[in-house]
């Protein structure tokens, strides 16, 4: 058995094919033949026992009789070796089967090993084969997880201490929109406080002088009811109880309408910019008394003076026409050198200014009043409608500006460079951009403040035009001070060489010198270059943004891009200026209806007070006109007779009106816009223009009709009129 075993594990060397299952095989191999020769040398120590016990047996036999003691004991003796002998062959015998059945096992667990080998062998090539596909993905895996550990690890080294902030809901990043509609409310509210006043006195004006003049042609009626009997009493109340009806009547008109026809027209400004729901009409109780109040003083208070003037005269003189006004020595004729000059017309017309003082007066105030709603009116419209354009055409040059993450890494920062590089772009350039805050402005609320600073000056003109708003000069950027905006210099009245503070984005107080101011129409802005930031901020100067300038500047692709740029992972924020282009698109909307209808009320305005004054004078004195074409005079001659003064005393108007126009202009200016916006204070040609062209085309049309109107008069039945 043994030598069958020997003889495979001497084939299964020869395979060459060995390992830990042959070794132990082999090793149970080698300790059984080690046992079998122990047994066979132990067998023939034995062997040599019991021979040497026969020997001593046969010499024993032999020397029998020399003692039976010896002999038991030699017996004995060769007893015990047979014993040991027949144990000895038993253990190896034993060992024998039991090594050739460890050998039988062994072969059966070679061959299943081998099974097992081969089985495995196939296994280990498959999976080497999907390691080595799978190795160079699993590489850059781990390549790209080490980079994004230093990566991450190089970003927790620039984490900065977070600042927070406290906002209301007139400040914060949701708060443009509520700023918005609550400027917009304001305007309208400021409007409100304004032109109601000059509209009253305006139409206060017109219903004075048209109540008077009916007094007046009812002069010879009066007279007759109180030669009837009449008391004055009654007499006046015919004037108080029409002026009453009549302007009961105007109010309730006026009334209905400014409880549905403006509030829709504010609706609809408003509107324009904001998603509003329906408005809701309300009835004012106060505001419709009062407005009543002042149509009752302004219609029969006037009438019932006139009466009472009138009606202190007896019947026989009211019977009679009003005797015209006494000429007297005017002021000019105490200016002989400019009085001689005149020639015989001019100064009649002169004479009759100043003989019909009332009429001057009410001339010169009610085209005053007309021309000084249209040019506010106008010249508002001007200094609103041109900021966008001003703003972010001469003054603004960028499109974007991009903000860095504090905890930007440089791949980041790689990422953002190809971005800038890309076919969109025009140019960049790399800023310092901070947003300060100061507690200021006419509702004390928090101002964001844009701090703009950079290191290099020169390049920093293609982005921003920093010049003086009035004579163009530009500001340059020192290392003592900053440019500021103008309208944050006139929010906190610094002028260049004062000082101000400013709450940092950590709330800690900077103070910075006014070196220059600039023009700007949106927004608060701080200019600076790199020494003056860090000798105001005490910190190493360096950059977080990028001001961009795009191929393209229109509003769309301003929004995509800065979408675009909002996508990358080191931008923190994008400042579009698409955000207040549509704020100030929204308010000059808005702006503009309110002051289309003030101008089509100024310009209704001005044709109701010259048509009712011409009128006025015309019919007031139309036995003076026809006296005048009695005596020769073309019905050209005596239109210019009359309207000169009209024309004389609209131009005196006119001018007055610029300068109320002006001032009115100077407050809405000053008052409407919210405290980040400026508007242009300056007065377009348009204002200025506009309002004598419309005074004079209705001067023209009234002379027209006047002309029209004494080349038909009946002259005889004019002078006549009397009896």
């Amino acid at each position: 058995m043994l030598d069958k075993v020997g003889a495979t594990l001497g084939k299964w060397e020869q395979t060459g094919i060995t390992g830990k299952l042959y070794e132990q095989i082999r090793g149970k191999y080698d300790m059984a033949i080690n046992q079998y020769n122990e047994a066979c040398a132990e067998y023939n120590r034995q062997l040599n026992a019991y021979n040497a016990g026969l020997q001593q047996y046969q010499n024993a036999v032999a020397r029998l009789d020399q003692g039976s003691q010896a002999y038991r004991s030699n017996a004995d003796n060769l007893a015990q070796a047979s014993k040991q002998i027949a144990e000895k062959q038993n253990e190896l015998g034993k060992a024998v089967s039991q090594a050739g059945k460890q050998v039988a096992d062994g072969v059966t667990q070679l061959i299943q090993g081998q099974r097992d080998i081969d089985k495995a062998e196939t296994e280990y090539q498959s999976k080497l084969a999907e390691f080595n596909a799978q190795k160079p993905e699993a590489e850059r895996k781990i390549s790209e997880a080490e980079r994004q550990i230093t990566l991450a690890e190089e970003k927790i080294d620039n984490l900065t201490v977070p600042a927070y902030s406290v906002s209301g809901r007139r400040e914060g990043l949701t708060s443009q929109g509520y700023c918005v509609y609550m400027v917009i409310e304001g305007i309208v509210a400021k409007l409100a406080d304004i032109f109601p006043i000059f509209l009253y006195f305006v139409a206060a004006l017109v219903t004075f002088s048209t109540m008077g003049r009916m007094v007046d042609e009812e002069r010879t009626n009066s007279g007759t009811l109180k030669a009837l009997g009449y008391g004055n009493a009654d007499v006046m109340l015919k004037f108080t109880v029409y002026g009453f009806a009549a302007s009961t009547l105007g109010t309730c008109i006026g009334v209905l309408a400014g409880h549905t026809l403006l509030p829709l027209i504010v609706a609809h400004a408003y509107s324009a910019g904001f998603t509003m729901p329906d408005i809701m009409l309300k009835f004012h109780p106060w505001i419709t008394m009062a407005a009543f109040a002042l149509a009752w003083i302004s219609a029969v208070v006037p009438a019932w003076l006139a009466a009472s003037k009138e009606l202190r005269e007896k019947p026989a003189s009211l019977l009679l026409p009003k005797p015209p006004a006494k000429g007297s020595k005017i002021l000019l004729e105490h200016f002989p050198p400019l009085w001689n000059r005149l020639n015989f017309t001019h100064k009649v017309t002169a004479r009759n200014i100043f003989r019909y003082k009332t009429r001057m007066f009410m001339t010169i105030f009610g085209v005053c009043g007309a021309v000084s709603l249209l040019t506010a009116g106008l010249a508002v419209q001007s200094s609103i409608g041109q900021i966008g354009n001003r703003q972010f055409e001469e003054l603004i040059h960028y499109d974007l500006i991009v903000a860095e993450e504090s905890d930007t890494n440089s791949a980041q920062r790689e990422e953002i460079a190809t971005t800038l590089k890309g076919k969109t772009v025009q140019s960049s350039t790399a800023v310092r951009y901070e947003e300060l805050s100061k507690t200021a402005g006419k509702e004390n609320d928090k101002q964001s403040i844009t701090l703009l600073a950079t290191d290099d000056a020169y390049n920093f003109n293609e982005y921003l035009t920093l010049r003086d708003r009035k004579t163009h000069q530009p500001q340059i950027l020192v290392n003592n001070g900053a440019v500021i905006s103008e309208r944050l210099a006139e929010m906190l009245n610094v002028s260049v060489g004062d000082t101000f503070t400013v709450n940092d984005e950590n709330g800690a107080q900077r103070t910075i010198k006014v070196a220059g101011i600039s023009a700007m129409y949106i927004g608060h802005f701080i200019f600076m270059n790199a020494q003056c930031y860090e000798h105001v901020f005490g910190d190493q100067y360096s950059t977080n943004a990028y001001m961009v300038r795009l191929k393209d500047h229109s509003n769309a692709n301003t929004e995509r891009q800065g979408a675009k740029f909002m996508k990358l992972a080191a931008v923190r924020g994008v400042v579009q200026n698409t955000t207040q282009k549509n704020m100030v698109s929204t308010i000059v909307g808005s702006l503009n209806q309110i002051m289309e209808v003030l101008i089509l009320v100024a310009v209704l305005l001005a044709v109701v007070i010259l048509y009712n004054l011409t009128n006025l004078n015309v019919s007031e004195r139309i036995r003076e006109l026809s006296t005048i074409k009695v005596l020769g005079f073309h019905t050209s001659e005596t239109t210019m007779y009359i309207y000169r003064e009209t024309i004389l005393l609209s131009l005196l108007g006119i001018l007055a009106g610029y300068g109320f126009g002006e001032w009115l202009h100077r407050y809405i200016i000053t008052e409407v816009p919210p405290d980040e916006v400026m508007f242009d204070p300056a007065i377009s040609w348009i204002a200025l223009a506009a309002p004598a062209i419309v005074v004079a085309v209705a001067l023209a049309v009234l002379g027209w009709i006047v002309y029209r109107q004494l080349e038909t008069v009946d002259m005889l039945e004019a002078l006549k009129s009397v009896e």
